[in-house]
């Protein structure tokens, strides 16, 4: 991941960390912050938020306000002390953490947004058996048009598996994440797929 950022392989060459379009296109992120917005503020804007993968934070800082904590987590240390810098609240924290392999925060809601779609089923597999400690979660993935095989696996990268024809649903085998309620929050097309916001409730 280090190499991504360093090489701009998602862009953003005149800028020093760049987390891609799927973070910066405003009508990818618009919809996305509206319908995640509204459902925080259903809960009075009290749930403390863990935000995995949380990239260069373009996303991620316009959710602050409608939390009672927020975690910033990636597993690139000079992006989370670029981050530590740039973004300040009074309940705003960053940490560097592998999420597939370190304990991570406490907190009510979790979010990952198009961040498994990069990782092995190994790698999302750890990640799901951690994701139970949090009552919600909210998945983005990037998905193809129509129907399309789910989870075939690849190793880590920075691409996603659309060159497969595939697109990670945390639903079905092998994963069979198990959840109480889901809710699909937003589902945006793009030229090459869609891009898909899922609510789960745990407990």
């Amino acid at each position: 991941m280090e190499q991504i950022y360093s090489k701009h392989l998602w862009g953003g060459r005149s800028k020093d960390f760049y987390s891609g379009e799927g973070s910066h296109l405003v009508n990818i992120i618009r919809p996305y912050i509206v319908t995640v917005t509204e459902f925080l503020k259903t809960h009075n804007s009290t749930l403390s938020i863990c935000d995995l993968g949380c990239g260069d934070f373009n996303v991620g800082k316009e959710l602050i306000p409608y939390s009672s904590n927020y975690y910033g987590i990636d597993i690139v240390s000079d992006l989370i002390l670029r981050n530590q810098k740039l973004f300040k609240a009074n309940h705003l924290e960053f940490y560097c953490l592998d999420i597939s392999k370190d304990d991570l925060p406490a907190a009510d809601c979790a979010i990952l947004r198009q961040v498994l779609q990069h990782l092995s089923n190994e790698e999302i597999m750890l990640i799901l058996k951690k994701l139970t400690s949090y009552r919600y979660i909210i998945i983005t993935e990037h998905l193809p048009a129509g129907d399309f095989v789910p989870n075939k696996n690849q190793i880590a990268n920075l691409g996603n598996r659309l060159k497969q024809l595939s697109g990670v649903n945390v639903d079905v085998e092998p994963f069979n994440f198990q959840f109480l309620k889901k809710e699909t929050l937003c589902d945006i097309p793009v030229i090459n797929g869609r891009i898909t916001t899922v609510l789960y409730q745990i407990f």
